[in-house]
């Protein structure tokens, strides 16, 4: 019997999640993933084919733990959750947050598999249609449930601050706002 792995998958994105928080998409190499993890860059090889792998599987899992929430509050019929759970999740994970603040191209997506690349679309694909699904002008419904969540956090955490205490009030009260004019 073999012994445990000392650095697991959810370990070794932890500290790309590290990385990422503090010198961005860029930062993102295997040998400093190995280093924030203490270990042997062979223990991030020998899960992730290499630096596009291992940005492929940061972002998925980053934007999967994200959406789930997300797609919850949207199946609950609850649009103005789904801006409040936008805030809500930052606070909650803020270096993930910051993932989220850039987009898939910034970490490589062009060289990601074509599994990693369909994985992505398909989830993407889960959010489109239940925001479709709301009715209504399409693009004040993204404006109210992503753009202007996703705004009200950015500039707290692309500066390092915490999101104010009524950031998630003020997340719902401006999706209810501008979902009013368009459902």
């Amino acid at each position: 019997m073999g012994r445990p792995a000392r650095h697991d998958t959810d370990s070794l994105l932890d500290a790309a999640v590290r990385l990422v928080e503090t010198g961005g998409p860029r930062a993102l190499t295997v040998a400093a993933v190995a280093r924030e993890a203490g270990g042997p860059s062979g223990s991030v090889y020998h899960r992730f084919a290499g630096r596009p792998a291992l940005a492929a599987a940061l972002w998925l899992r980053t934007v999967a733990r994200f959406q789930a929430g997300f797609l919850a509050a949207l199946a609950a019929g609850a649009p103005a959750e789904a801006a409040r759970h936008v805030v809500a999740w930052c606070r909650q994970h803020p270096g993930e947050g910051r993932i989220l603040l850039y987009g898939a191209a910034d970490f490589d997506r062009d060289a990601w598999s074509e599994e990693d690349r369909a994985s992505l679309d398909r989830m993407n694909g889960a959010v489109i249609a239940a925001l479709r699904a709301l009715g209504g002008d399409f693009d004040k419904v993204v404006l109210a449930l992503v753009d202007l969540p996703a705004a009200l956090v950015r500039r707290h955490l692309r500066a390092g601050g915490g999101i104010p205490a009524r950031a998630e009030d003020l997340a719902a009260e401006t999706a209810v706002l501008v979902l009013e004019t368009c459902l």
